[in-house]
């Protein structure tokens, strides 16, 4: 297990030590005149590519991504949580692109925007396909949590005077609500980070990671390994307030 964890955590801390690299300095070891230069270098380009601009795409696509994730998610683990004529069907539709190549499924979804007339745009059809990754997740998610919810707490609601309204709102939704945090949380991180369906369906304009993997092509710098920093403290970030959000629930439950 020490193993792995180093496998894993190890690259990870070389690019957080060679991201101070100074302006002389290589791509690799050792560490030469430490600094923030290449920090500098992402918000203020002078020698790399649109890195801000890349950035201000990703994000608020990927805060747009899990929104819609959780709603969609949510509304789709109540309507399966009966059956009805249809569903084993559509449940396999749904979480079919699971399992389909996302470089093919972007291929297909830029085919059919050119046939419908649309262009190619990170807010359009880059969100669809970044959907048809965080959806499936979400419905999982949402499908096992509400599936072992117990009824017997929606009928003592309905029992005390509540409406079907108020039993989901004031009931069901605090149990399942760490739930909701999971498919935000996954909603967030695999739009943030998605390659494949973004290559072809974002236009002309770069999400983050398809600019990371342009600066690898033709820009080779420690801002590499800067950028690597960046992300890796916003994804540790957000998994955090995730977690943490949980906890604190937990906590005022068991109060």
């Amino acid at each position: 297990m020490l193993l792995f964890v180093l496998f894993l955590y190890g690259p990870m801390i070389s690019v957080l030590v060679l991201s101070f690299q100074g302006p002389s300095a290589s791509l690799n070891f050792p560490l030469r005149d430490p600094s923030l230069i290449w920090f500098d270098e992402l918000f203020n380009p002078t020698r790399v590519g649109d890195v801000p601009g890349a950035f201000s795409r990703s994000l608020p696509l990927a805060l747009v991504v899990m929104v819609l994730t959780v709603l969609i998610s949510v509304t789709a683990g109540f309507g399966f949580r009966h059956r009805f004529r249809g569903s084993g069907p559509l449940f396999y539709m749904a979480i079919a692109s699971l399992i389909i190549p996302g470089l093919v499924l972007s291929i297909g979804i830029l085919v059919t925007a050119q046939f419908l007339g649309l262009s190619a745009s990170w807010y359009g059809t880059a969100l669809g396909a970044h959907l048809t990754w965080t959806l499936p997740f979400g419905l999982l998610i949402m499908f096992a949590i509400l599936g072992r919810l117990s009824p017997s707490y929606e009928e003592a609601a309905f029992d005390l005077g509540a409406s079907r309204w108020q039993s989901i709102k004031d009931v069901v939704v605090p149990i399942v609500f760490p739930g909701m945090i999971a498919v935000a949380l996954f909603g967030f991180t695999l739009s943030y980070d998605e390659f494949p369906r973004s290559w072809l369906t974002v236009g002309t304009r770069n999400t983050l990671p398809l600019e990371i993997w342009t600066m690898t092509t033709n820009v080779t710098s420690p801002a590499l390994y800067a950028l690597g920093t960046v992300t890796t403290v916003i994804s540790f970030f957000v998994i955090a307030v995730a977690l943490g959000s949980i906890i604190l629930i937990q906590r005022r439950r068991s109060k």
